[in-house]
């Protein structure tokens, strides 16, 4: 028997770190990011503490800023697939560092209001929709099929670290100094971002684009494609539906997303009020609860890299969601700001960052996989529109339930839907996922990977 000679083995491949444009890449992604956890706090905090904001004014606020997810996402991905995902990036983090800085103007100016910060909420969300889309397709044209897991490990560790500093710096910033203080420490995260992006050489080619018929993972079969380069966006916009709903492990992703968002938004928003006036924590100590699910979820973003090849994609999704998930149950049990309280919710939020960014890194790695390269925009679009589009209607039901039923009870109430997710998922394809993730049947013709050639179809 002859053995393969060396040429003829596949080579390993190369490390990620050794790329310059992957690095930028990584670098602008965690200024972005490090710049929206901080706005995110920020914005919460300054209504609570400084105007007195109510539960359902909280409520309010947060649906605003998230109701650009339902509004935009569909759009978003018909337009990333089409234009050049890193222009996107950059033009949308000058945008958030402008808003932000007007933020901080008008603050100085003692007019950033109730109404101003609605304004600002809804920009910010509407820009990070369209980035959150971008950088995603972008990942997808810069590395190989191979390296999507360890990109995806990279780049959500770097949220990670956004997550351990940005609710702790806005926290400190609006206890300590003043709001719009704060806004400006956002806005000049976005802008550190822009340039990193910027400085990315590599060309980019948008794919050819072509309209798959969606394929069922119990029934993979070659299928016919047609060109759409003169597609209306209303028409690109059912093909991204389409794909979706005609894939089973995309259509699990999208009902397990969409019971975990509504759920968390709730939680999140009676959250923001339990902590200041249930246990009576100061901003400082809110932000420092909050950045906890950092660490964690740069643990899961590691863990993210190892656990799924051995242990199977389908095992890890479905223990890590009811883990992640099923902390969270033991905050309404909290009672006053003692030492012991602070270690609790430290422990809760580092568990909860650990296993739901292990779900995260994991889904999106199984998205990426079984979409074709000229889908990739309009998939993730669909998913963020079907899976987060409730999140603004899950805002204003924490601010009903915290209204209703009190912060505590209605905390519980909220949290426990959270576990409605792993529920889904172990009822779906997803828990039968093995060491190996599947592979889109047809790729788009004349795609091109990072290094300029053509793919082949799978």
């Amino acid at each position: 028997m002859r053995l393969p000679s060396s040429s003829s083995r596949p080579s390993p491949s190369p490390s990620l770190w050794r790329d310059t444009d992957f690095r930028r890449l990584w670098a602008g992604q965690t200024a972005s990011q490090l710049g929206e956890h901080t706005t995110l706090v920020v914005l919460p905090l300054f209504a609570v503490l400084t105007l007195d904001a109510g539960a359902g004014q909280l409520g309010v606020l947060r649906a605003v800023g998230q109701a650009p997810i339902l509004l935009l996402s569909l759009l978003a991905g018909a337009w990333v697939d089409r234009w050049r995902a890193r222009t996107v990036m950059v033009l949308t983090d000058a945008a958030r560092a402008v808003a932000l800085g007007a933020a901080a103007v008008a603050g100085l100016f003692g007019l950033l209001g109730l109404p101003t910060l609605f304004v600002v909420a809804f920009t910010v969300g509407a820009l990070s929709v369209l980035f959150d889309v971008a950088y995603q397709a972008s990942l997808v044209r810069m590395v190989r099929r191979d390296q999507l897991v360890r990109g995806n490990s990279a780049l959500e560790g770097s949220r990670s670290a956004a997550q351990i500093g940005g609710p702790a710096l806005g926290g400190a910033l609006v206890s300590l100094l003043s709001a719009p203080v704060a806004a400006a420490a956002g806005a000049l995260f976005f802008a550190v971002s822009f340039v990193s992006l910027r400085r990315i050489r590599r060309p980019e080619s948008v794919p050819e684009h072509v309209a798959p018929v969606p394929e069922r993972p119990d029934h993979l079969v070659p299928v016919p494609e047609r060109p759409d380069h003169a597609a209306p966006v209303r028409g690109r916009i059912r093909e991204g539906l389409r794909f979706v709903a005609g894939n089973a492990w995309l259509r699990a992703v999208c009902l397990a997303s969409a019971a975990f968002q509504l759920s968390f938004a709730a939680t999140m928003t009676v959250y923001l009020l339990f902590l200041p006036r249930e246990l009576h924590l100061t901003g400082a100590t809110v932000g420092l609860a909050l950045a906890a699910t950092g660490p964690g979820a740069l643990l899961g973003s590691v863990l993210a890299a190892r656990l799924p090849g051995r242990l199977g994609h389908g095992v890890v999704l479905v223990s890590a969601a009811v883990l992640g998930n099923g902390a969270l149950l033991c905050v309404p049990a909290l009672h006053g700001s003692s030492t012991a309280t602070i270690l609790a919710l430290l422990a809760v939020n580092l568990a909860f960052g650990t296993f739901s960014q292990l779900v995260n890194v994991t889904v999106m790695s199984v998205r990426q996989a079984v979409t074709p390269d000229g889908m990739q925009g309009r998939a993730a679009a669909t998913i963020t529109f079907l899976g987060m589009g409730f999140t603004p209607l899950g805002s204003l039901l924490g601010g009903l339930l915290a209204r209703e039923w009190g912060l505590r009870t209605g905390l519980l109430v909220a949290a426990a839907g959270m576990m409605l997710s792993p529920v889904l998922m172990a009822a779906s394809p997803l828990a039968r996922l093995g060491r190996v993730l599947p592979v889109p049947r047809k790729e788009p013709r004349n795609a091109l990977d990072s290094g300029g050639r053509s793919r082949g179809t799978s």
